[in-house]
């Protein structure tokens, strides 16, 4: 099989980028920008069946874990550190493991990608279980690093995900669902952190986001698991408590306050007149799904 990656190419496109306009430089990189969010929408169907996975391996209390080098490794990190303060979920639930260790996250490690070795040393670091999905990232899917986790995934009878821009990708003989973004030549010859990592960027938003939709971290479209860290997501808590409350700010800002901002239970507590306790012993039964502890209170009025 032919594992050259067609981000390796020449792109006619942009060839005389060198000699042209400031102006028509960002042009081009622009179009060929539109061409990641198209070959991103050609994925849907398999980022739905990674999503579906990646949501019942949390319903069973495992992990995401993201392995990627370079950009896509730093892709990973970036996607995983943002779950915490936007779900409230534990930084051990969504994980981002870059080849070289934390250093290459601003340091190039000269072979970290070529090291089946360090990935080994990575992956028996996290104890991983048949309960985590194990998901490579790597606009060429041909990095020892990244090949060699999944070998090790599927040794541990994980299920697996390889997020890619190159259909032959060596990932793929080893991954479960098989993400390939076709972006097709960079607009600078083998640059992946254009195109190539765009599409990497919107693949793993969509599969947390979607995964924790999935979880009941979202109640409609609104963000009810936010972890009020800072003045601006404490006003946005109060502003999704009142909405969904249908109870003014001032009213929903008191009752966060008086709760230490447990969004969930206080919207229980000023919608449904349950007390706060009793809100969050229905949200455990219920998975901490709100929707369904809603369903239940109407079942048993």
């Amino acid at each position: 099989m032919n594992n050259f990656s067609d981000t390796e190419k020449l792109n006619e496109n942009t060839e005389n980028i060198d000699v042209s306009s400031t102006l028509d430089i960002v042009k081009m990189i622009n179009n060929e920008d539109f061409n990641a969010v198209l070959a991103v929408q050609k994925c849907l169907p398999k980022i739905a069946e990674a999503v579906d996975m990646i949501a019942e391996n949390f319903n069973n209390g495992g992990r995401l874990i993201y392995f990627g080098a370079g950009t896509s490794g730093r892709l990973g990190v970036l996607d995983a550190s943002e779950c915490p303060p936007t779900f409230s979920v534990p930084e051990s639930m969504v994980v981002g493991i870059i080849a070289g260790g934390d250093i290459a996250l601003r340091h190039a490690v000269e072979g970290a990608e070529d090291s089946a070795e360090g990935a080994k040393v990575d992956f028996e670091k996290l104890n991983i279980s048949k309960n985590d999905t194990v998901t490579a990232i790597s606009a060429s899917g041909n990095a020892a690093y990244v090949v060699e986790v999944l070998k090790l995934a599927k040794e541990k009878g994980c299920k697996t995900i390889a997020v890619t821009s190159n259909e032959n990708a060596k990932t793929k003989d080893f991954a479960d669902v098989f993400i390939c973004a076709k972006t097709g030549a960079e607009a600078i010859s083998g640059s992946t952190r254009m195109k190539a990592g765009t599409a990497q960027k919107l693949i793993l938003n969509m599969l947390t986001t979607s995964a924790m939709v999935k979880v009941g971290k979202v109640y409609k479209n609104y963000m009810i698991d936010v972890k009020p860290t800072n003045i601006k997501l404490k006003n946005r808590a109060v502003k999704i408590v009142s909405k969904i409350a249908e109870v003014s700010e001032d009213e929903s800002l008191l009752a966060l306050q008086e709760n230490d901002f447990k969004i969930k239970p206080v919207i229980l507590k000023l919608k449904n007149g349950v007390e706060i306790a009793d809100a969050e012993r229905l949200l455990a039964e219920n998975k901490g799904v709100l929707r369904k502890v809603f369903e239940q209170i109407e079942k048993e009025k």
